[in-house]
């Protein structure tokens, strides 16, 4: 089979092994694929000797297509927008700003739990969240009308990565450039758990928001050509365990290898084992092992999945493709070189769970209720004014079987359906005080509950369909009772979230469960039924019969040739082409929206507004200069989250936010979440390290959103200390420890901080996606030297600091001057990993530099 070459000399897929030789034949299938988009995104193909070398060079890259998600997309569409606005302004044509590659934006972070455990729960969701995000969706509405490149999937389709799964993705795909050439599919997404799409055979992973407008305005992102990580597998699963199990064990291993930055590469004859659901339950934690993605090299069970799924057309394509590409795995590769070889043998693993704050805490599930009690935590109840049950210590305060990475896996889904069977048919209930809801990925998922007679015992746990979106997972969790709010409050109740996600950040959940439990959707059901962590119930019974009998787990968990049948009837391409043939008429509030095409009009909004950091682009960038006198705005130790630092979930009526909400003539229940939030810059400022579990160093003696003003020495919230800075015109600092802005890709977190007036973040260590945020925001990222910490410089946050960066931006100087008149002097690694990221950060960040081209004409 032949391949057409695309204009202006660049390669197809045929060239990349012409160019590199025999030693293709080394490099592990995620390099083979890297080096074929080298090939043809630069001149003569020449990256692609650089991806062989395998040195670490900068390569360019560029996806067949973009992901979006309403939370990230909508801050990025802003800035497009306000882009075009800004040039019409100048007297340039704003229609010059525009998108150079197919886009799909799914709304599916914005819909909240605030109703569950009702028949009625999905459509009082779905028209509740119209009702709030009216303004988001409108402005979306309008992006569609203005931009022929993005389409949106409508509030209620599904969740962004599963509807990429099972609908989007294509392995391979005709060039948006050339429908005569094939390609590989490739995706870049603005969420972090992008690389579920890896399961597929499918390059892509997460990014923040301004990365994605850089690929949005034509260019291509520099990649690094990482190291890349051979997870070898050996044996089979056994019956008893789900694909989360797996995914769980994973974490905890490869964050104790240390992958930040590195492909991972699934190999070995256990590799043939795992269906692509399993895969894909995988690939999507490649952020929680720290990990740019976990690459599924396509094999037999990718073309099935692609054929049962309903791409009849793409698995031709994509198995004819990959045997004449030499991307097709059988078993026989046996000389792919890996940096590094880690091994698993599936047969040996068992049930798990991980808690309480973060996904690689993995415990083996009998030991889970001593692993996550607290200190002195007893079996203590309180009654809760005006029912008659009680809630104490250690209660399930909200069981969520939810997000991409299990519910679209159908053996979970269906091992969960007949967990609930089981329990029914023995007369179990759940407690009263347990929230349970149940948010599919996919409607799909919905379709083959209900034909296969599962969705009925669901029902009877309370576990009715509640959203086609990630709810609890991102923190959308809605409200718990009344009642058992405020006796949580009054009590100081240490309550738990159980969930089926792939983020138990704390704080995400729900800011009144002390600690987050990730399980499988089986499990969810069973702590859902026993009602506290404080048991066993591995030994322990979950409830009793209507005879008294204990019930134990063993006696409700399905067998696995039971859930195979079902999963075989129900799961049918029929299923996925009907759900996704009808995709765009789930929402009659959506297809009710009219929207105009021409200029479109900013009006006040505190949902969506012109964005500050567009607002204030020069039209010259300055020189970068020594930042002098900076001041600390948060002191920090390791593993911060960006949850840590923008976070995503319930604005409260006591936050700095819903202060603001509330004099702008927001009423509390409308104030929805800082996510759905992300689109107006003064909610986005006042998000600034709004944690309600942050610990900043700065302030020890309080958890939350505090820190302390200097040199007065005043603890107040980081927002009144921001305020006052920015009066000062005092620009600041942010230091932490290791693995700083791990978790969501979310832009805003290097965003917020801008606002703030943060110019440099000082860390031991970044996770990926955040430092680049950083970098085009125009913020330093810095690393202490090797032996140099906050700790062994014994910063209080009294000081102040100068840094003094390289002309050639290759590294810098930091001193740290005391109150005493003393001071300290130490060199810093400056994070800008290629000419590309100088050059970016050198112009003030992405958007100035975007913006300077579209003034002068270039494209």
């Amino acid at each position: 089979m032949t391949f057409k070459i695309i204009p202006n000399s660049k390669f197809s897929a045929t060239d990349y092994r012409s160019i590199i030789g025999d030693g293709y034949r080394s490099l592990p299938h995620s390099l083979r694929l890297l080096a074929e988009n080298a090939a043809r995104h630069s001149e003569g193909g020449e990256a692609a000797l650089d991806v062989l070398a395998r040195e670490g060079d900068a390569v360019p890259f560029r996806p067949a297509r973009l992901l979006l998600h309403d939370m990230l997309g909508i801050p990025a569409l802003i800035d497009i927008m306000a882009m075009r606005n800004l040039l019409e302004e100048q007297g340039r044509d704003p229609l010059s700003v525009d998108m150079s590659l197919p886009v799909d934006l799914v709304i599916d972070h914005s819909m909240s739990i605030n109703h569950w455990a009702d028949r009625f729960a999905l459509q009082k969701n779905m028209d509740r969240e119209f009702e709030v995000n009216r303004e988001r969706f409108e402005f979306l509405k309008a992006c569609e009308t203005r931009f022929p490149r993005l389409r949106v999937i409508p509030p209620g389709g599904g969740i962004c990565h599963q509807v990429n799964l099972e609908f989007l993705g294509q392995t391979v795909l005709p060039s948006h450039e050339d429908d005569n050439l094939l390609v590989p599919d490739s995706c870049l997404g603005t969420d972090s758990h992008t690389p579920m799409i890896n399961a597929l055979g499918i390059m892509g992973w997460g990014v923040g928001g301004l990365e994605a407008e850089a690929v949005l305005f034509g260019e291509t992102t520099p990649v690094n050509v990482p190291r890349v990580i051979g997870l070898e597998l050996t044996g089979a699963p056994s019956d008893e365990i789900m694909a989360t199990d797996i995914a769980l064990i994973i974490a905890e291993k490869l964050r104790a290898v240390g992958v930040v930055d590195t492909f991972v590469e699934l190999f070995g004859p256990g590799y043939r084992t795992l269906s692509v659901a399993d895969r894909a339950t995988i690939a999507n934690m490649a952020p929680e092992y720290g990990s740019t993605m976990v690459f599924c090299p396509v094999d037999e069970r990718t073309i099935g999945y692609l054929r049962d799924t309903g791409r009849g057309r793409s698995a031709n394509l994509t198995e004819i493709y990959s045997k004449a590409q030499d991307l097709w795995v059988d078993g026989s590769d046996t000389n792919v070189e890996y940096d590094e070889v880690v091994g698993l043998d599936l047969g040996r693993i068992g049930r798990s769970v991980s808690g309480p704050s973060r996904p690689e805490q993995r415990i083996d599930l009998a030991d889970a209720s001593e692993r996550l009690k607290l200190k002195g935590e007893t079996e203590r109840r309180v009654p809760v004014q005006g029912t008659s049950h009680d809630i104490g210590d250690g209660d399930v305060i909200i069981a969520a079987i939810t997000s991409c990475t299990n519910t679209a896996n159908p053996r979970n889904m269906v091992a969960a359906g007949l967990m609930a069977r089981n329990a029914v048919a023995r007369g179990l209930k759940v407690p009263p005080h347990v929230k349970t809801s149940l948010a599919p990925g996919s409607r799909v998922v919905a379709s083959y509950l209900e034909e296969s007679g599962l969705q009925g015992p669901l029902d009877a746990l309370g576990f009715e369909i509640a959203a086609f979106s990630c709810s609890t997972c991102n923190g959308m969790s809605g409200p718990l009772h009344p009642a058992h709010e405020a006796t949580i409050k009054a009590n100081d109740v240490k309550g738990i979230a159980v969930l089926s996600g792939n983020r138990n950040f704390a704080g995400r959940i729900h800011p009144l469960a002390s600690r987050n439990m990730i399980a499988s959707p089986p499990l969810v059901v069973a702590y859902a039924l026993t009602g506290t962590i404080l048991k066993d119930i591995t030994c322990e019974p979950l409830g009793y019969d209507h005879d008294g009998e204990p019930v134990m787990l063993s006696d409700l968990w399905p067998s696995a040739d039971e859930v195979t049948e079902i999963v075989e009837k129900f799961v049918t391409p029929t299923e996925f082409s009907k759900n996704y043939a009808a995709i765009n008429d789930v929402n009659v509030h959506w297809n009710d929206l009219a929207a105009d095409a021409g200029t479109y009009e900013w009006v006040p909004s505190n949902y969506v507004s012109f964005p500050p950091f567009v607002r204030k682009i020069d039209k010259v960038a300055g020189p970068v200069g020594p930042l002098k006198g900076l001041r600390p705005l948060v002191i920090l130790g390791d593993s911060v989250t960006t949850d840590h630092i923008s976070p995503s979930g319930i604005i409260t009526p006591e936050s700095e936010a819903g202060r603001y909400l509330q004099q702008q003539g927001v009423e509390p229940r409308d104030f929805n979440s800082f996510g759905t939030r992300r689109g107006c810059s003064d909610v986005v400022v006042r998000s600034t390290y709004a944690n309600y579990r942050l610990r900043n160093e700065m302030t020890p003696d309080n958890e939350g959103s505090w820190t302390r003003i200097e040199p007065e020495g005043e603890i107040t919230s980081v927002f009144k200390a921001i305020e006052t800075y920015l009066d000062r015109d005092q620009k600041l600092v942010v230091i932490g420890g290791k693995e700083y802005g791990c978790g969501s890709s979310r832009d805003t977190a290097a965003k917020a901080p801008w606002l703030a007036g943060v110019r440099a973040v000082i860390v031991e260590s970044f996770e990926r996606i955040h430092r680049s945020n950083l970098v085009n925001m125009g913020i330093a990222p810095l690393c202490f030297p090797k032996g140099v910490t906050r700790r062994t410089l014994r910063l209080d946050g009294s000081e102040t600091y100068d840094i003094d960066i390289d002309e050639d931006l290759l590294g810098a100087r930091l001193t740290v001057h005391r109150k005493d008149g003393s001071y300290d002097m130490t060199p810093l690694d400056l994070r800008l990993y290629n000419d590309g990221e100088r050059d970016t950060f050198a112009a003030g960040g992405l958007l100035p530099r975007a913006f300077r081209k579209f003034l002068a004409g270039a494209a």
